[in-house]
């Protein structure tokens, strides 16, 4: 059976998700990481994609980016994917594949949905009983986003940037979404979005992003939306 094509629009949010081999460690030293998020960098620049949340858990990672060119989340991961594995087989003396196929991913709506994602990505060190508090981990944004840690990695989406009207009003602003665990059924939508790689947000959203791509983009009958035109894809852009 062929693979579903990527639900990925150039311009609109994308949250993924990449899992080492029957869910085995892709980190095995402090460097390890540090050597991921200089290559995530490198190849982030070098295929139009702004990096905005991340989580490098043992055993996956977990990225908030927005491609501004088609194809760019895929060039991305396929490049920083393969270049990883080269450095983790030559440093641990193994050979063959590190990565459970390809990425899964959910392209995002705005609004609510995107700072869902950022909380999602950093509270993720936290459900999984790793750390207390996202600040204590030391793999994720959440340090940059939340604290001002230097990040020359991050770029904050737009709705980040709404959170205050300078640097400090934001830091602020976004430390208290994170006074709470995210609700659960906010949790159980990222996970079904991102894991079926359909459009994460609400009807209107999944109904225009179906009409701009031609194809379906929630879980169902497969089959070619009727109405396809570019207006739906303008209402998105717009914030409708």
């Amino acid at each position: 059976m062929p693979r579903r094509p990527r639900v990925t629009l150039a311009g609109v949010s994308l949250h993924l998700i990449q899992r080492g081999n029957n869910r085995q460690a892709c980190f095995f030293a402090e460097e390890d990481y540090r050597v991921y998020l200089g290559w995530l960098e490198e190849y982030a620049q070098a295929s139009a994609c702004t990096i905005h949340a991340y989580a490098l858990m043992t055993n996956h990672v977990h990225l908030l980016l927005t491609p501004r060119a088609p194809g760019g989340a895929s060039e991305l991961m396929k490049r920083l994917g393969q270049r990883y594995v080269q450095y983790v087989n030559r440093t641990t003396f193994r050979s063959g594949t590190l990565w459970e196929g390809r990425f899964r991913s959910c392209i995002t709506q705005e609004e609510d949905y995107v700072l869902g994602c950022y909380r999602y990505i950093e509270l993720n060190p936290v459900r999984a009983s790793m750390v207390g508090h996202p600040a204590e981990y030391p793999w994720s944004s959440y340090r940059a986003n939340a604290q001002g840690e230097p990040s020359a990695l991050l770029t904050p989406h737009p709705l980040y940037t709404a959170l205050g009207s300078d640097v400090l009003a934001r830091q602020a602003a976004y430390r208290e979404l994170f006074r709470y665990q995210l609700e659960l059924g906010i949790v159980d939508e990222i996970r079904a979005a991102t894991n079926g790689n359909f459009a994460l947000g609400s009807p209107r959203f999944q109904a225009q992003i179906a009409a701009a791509l031609g194809r379906r983009v929630t879980p169902g009958t497969a089959g070619r939306p009727r109405n396809r035109n570019e207006a739906g894809l303008l209402d998105l852009f717009d914030g409708g």
